[in-house]
């Protein structure tokens, strides 16, 4: 499994998180928030197929990445996927928050840490299968760039998946700054 730290790009603002990556020793508590946060909107888990992957997760993200955040006392709180399709796709799968990380931008920086995980992988696209429930996260996902696509099957309980080309990503300076570059 690749390790990769992140204490250089975590900002000052989440010093009271921990962002690593997971083993196989947080599987129940990563089930434990994912089911919950499905059940909070109406969804329900399925262990048998769309999230079977959460059982194993170091076999299931071999050729990928896994990682979770965890509070001040050891609690995860949020947690994050990129699963290889294919050669240059990869799946982005299982970002969740819980309801008490929401809101002060750590999804916003799970997901950068997800597309520069991609990226440094090697994937050139980036997939996502979400439901419509998940109107925040939809918000975070087209706010980066990724766009509505049909793809062959959908899991379940999604109902509406997205994309993102790495090399068209969407600069979040730019968006930062209402549109104008910065110059520094």
């Amino acid at each position: 499994m690749r390790v990769m730290t992140f204490s250089q790009t975590t900002p000052e603002r989440w010093r009271d998180f921990t962002i690593r990556q997971a083993v196989n020793d947080d599987c129940a508590a990563v089930r434990e928030l994912v089911f919950g946060v499905l059940r909070e909107h109406g969804l329900e888990p399925d262990g048998n197929t769309t999230d079977a992957d959460l059982y194993d997760i170091e076999a299931g993200y071999r050729d990928g990445w896994f990682v979770v955040a965890e509070g001040e006392d050891g609690a995860i709180i949020g947690s994050a996927g990129i699963y290889r399709l294919d050669e240059q796709t990869c799946e982005l799968r299982k970002m969740y928050l819980a309801p008490a990380a929401r809101g002060c931008g750590l999804g916003k920086h799970l997901l950068e840490l997800s597309l520069k995980a991609a990226r440094e992988l090697g994937f050139r696209r980036v997939t996502l299968e979400t439901a419509s429930a998940l109107q925040d996260a939809i918000r975070l996902y087209t706010r980066y760039g990724f766009r509505p696509f049909t793809p062959e099957h959908l899991a379940a309980r999604a109902d509406c998946a997205y994309f993102l080309g790495l090399e068209e990503e969407f600069n979040t300076e730019t968006q930062r700054h209402g549109g104008a570059e910065k110059n520094t």
